[in-house]
């Protein structure tokens, strides 16, 4: 039968492998934030081009510009969900962590305390007088 304390660890794996989940969807988001900021860039960069070419599409441009600017403010939501996940999962780990050294420390106790009372108990049987040979005074 496994001990609380290896119970909590597992438990402590399976969170802290969570917590990694959610970095990495995070770092995902964090990329394609990048991504779009980067396309940003480069229209801005095209409507402000003194080309000809770029003159005639500066309305498409900023349609285009105002749809790049609402889907980086929806991943900034989104990201700010992750962190706030993160931090959660976190949370939760380090407090099965802290559970599971207490629980440790325990069963440590409680074995320590067995083997005291197994010394104790075999003292008492060593120096106790035969049920036969009792003395009676």
């Amino acid at each position: 039968m496994k001990t609380r304390s290896e119970k909590l660890k597992r438990l402590v794996a399976v969170q802290r492998h969570l917590e990694r989940i959610a970095e990495s969807e995070l770092a995902e988001i964090a990329s394609q934030r990048g991504l779009l900021s980067e396309t940003i860039t480069s229209v801005v960069d095209a409507m402000g081009s003194a080309h000809p070419l770029h003159r005639m599409f500066s309305g498409y441009y900023g349609s285009q510009l105002g749809r790049l600017v609402q889907k980086d403010q929806m991943l900034l939501g989104i990201q700010e969900v992750h962190e706030a996940r993160i931090a959660r999962e976190r949370a939760k780990g380090d407090r099965l962590e802290e559970s599971m050294m207490d629980a440790r420390l325990m069963e440590e106790r409680e074995a320590a305390d067995a083997q005291i009372l197994d010394l104790i108990d075999q003292y008492v049987a060593r120096h106790a007088p035969a049920s036969g040979k009792v003395e009676r005074r």
